[in-house]
């Protein structure tokens, strides 16, 4: 349900919500030592975060505990698919050709729809990365997996992308997403082609004995934890069909019985700990609180801003997730979207204009390092195996001659 605080916003509230999500892009590349300790990550959502939720709970009190309500549902999701999937470990070496790192992809692609984009990576990087271990030439798999895994694959059901499930918890039906198929089908088919001819063409270039050494440490697969399937099982109808209060409940639950029932020993070779989580609800804390002011102004003024069509929300709501957290950005251009005079067709918007902010915050999240979670994530797991990964820029380099051009494409014909 839409916020509403029922007063006039000063523009002047709105400027926490940028200086967080600026802090979000800018700590991470000029000051990576000091954000890299949820501390100093929480002390930054504090300061931004504190005098609008006291200003919000004087205008509104509603209005924040609403939001408190979304963000604890929110959390619950993600934390409950991280608990989850971090008791999943697949090991294994498998041959390291194009056809098979094109499967793992593919899989991801699928599986990022039931347990996240961040549970699919972090359940699958590691054994493409062991998979591939042999090989030197390996830069580009990691990267074509960042677009197709840790973002373009989830767009699907609410539980594939953080921004997907907000937009459940503000009216979205949980089944709306699955109109999506065909953009998806076409992103991900489109990027697996590139990919094999890519991958194809690379592997011409490995020596004959790391081609030998590929055959050679050849193991099967095997997963870890197999309980963990029963509950991410769970959690898709809880999320669906249970009422407010009892799917946090059945959340809670599920999360809980996985770390009952988890074997130690998996979770320590999965490499698991609870930073990630932490991180995320440190620095969502935040964007909850002052995002408040920041939607009801774009609600009263959002006709000024001329931004009207489909083919607009896919480019500015892509172009913003690109460099800031996609999350944010689709509840900002949703609120611009509430206010415009259209047809209401779901959530207060058209069709149209829900698909294109969609798409625009689920597919863009892949054009840099930042624009999505787990894409950071897996450049530090590949680098810390060995392989060495683009800078930031140069990341971007490959995302504007890879992704820009499909995009472009699809929103053409899309809208």
């Amino acid at each position: 349900m839409p916020v509403d605080l029922s007063v006039a916003v000063p523009l002047a509230w709105v400027i926490p919500f940028v200086l967080l999500l600026l802090a979000i892009a800018v700590f991470p590349l000029f000051a990576p030592h000091f954000w890299e300790h949820n501390r100093n990550k929480g002390i930054v959502a504090a300061v931004l975060g504190l005098p609008v939720a006291l200003w919000a709970w004087q205008t509104q009190p509603h209005a924040l505990m609403e939001t408190a309500h979304d963000y604890g549902a929110f959390m619950l999701l993600l934390g409950s698919l991280f608990v989850v999937a971090g008791g999943l470990y697949l090991d294994g070496d498998l041959r390291a050709t194009p056809k098979v790192n094109c499967v793992f992809m593919l899989i991801g692609a699928v599986l990022a729809n039931f347990v996240g984009t961040t549970g699919a990576a972090m359940l699958l990087i590691r054994p493409l990365l062991r998979t591939n271990s042999e090989r030197k030439h390996v830069r580009h798999t990691v990267i074509f997996f960042i677009f197709i895994v840790c973002n373009v694959g989830g767009c699907l059901t609410p539980l594939g992308d953080p921004p997907l499930f907000v937009g459940y918890l503000r009216g979205v039906p949980f089944l709306w997403t699955l109109r999506l198929w065909p953009e998806w089908l076409a992103m991900n088919l489109a990027l697996l082609a590139i990919y094999y001819v890519w991958d194809s063409r690379a592997i011409r270039k490995e020596t004959a004995k790391a081609l030998k050494a590929d055959i050679t440490n050849f193991v099967p697969l095997s997963l870890q934890g197999k309980v963990n399937l029963l509950l991410l099982a769970g959690i898709v109808p809880a999320v669906a069909l249970a009422p407010m209060g009892t799917r946090e409940a059945i959340m809670a639950g599920i999360a809980l019985l996985s770390l009952a029932l988890t074997p130690r020993g998996v979770r320590a070779r999965n490499s698991f700990a609870w930073g990630p989580i932490i991180e995320v609800a440190v620095l969502f804390a935040g964007i909850f609180v002052t995002m408040l002011p920041a939607l009801e102004y774009l609600r009263e003024h959002g006709p000024e801003l001329g931004v009207k069509t489909p083919l607009h929300f896919f480019w500015i709501t892509g172009s913003l997730s690109s460099f800031l957290d996609n999350t944010p950005t689709y509840l900002t251009l949703l609120a611009l979207a509430q206010s415009l005079d259209m047809p209401r067709q779901v959530a207060g918007v058209s069709h149209e204009i829900l698909t294109a902010i969609s798409l625009g915050a689920v597919f863009m999240g892949a054009m840099t390092y930042i624009g999505n979670g787990p894409n950071f994530m897996v450049k530090a797991i590949a680098d810390s195996s060995g392989v060495k990964m683009p800078t930031f820029f140069g990341f971007l380099l490959y995302s504007v001659a890879i992704l820009l051009p499909l995009l472009a494409v699809l929103s053409l014909v899309t809208f």
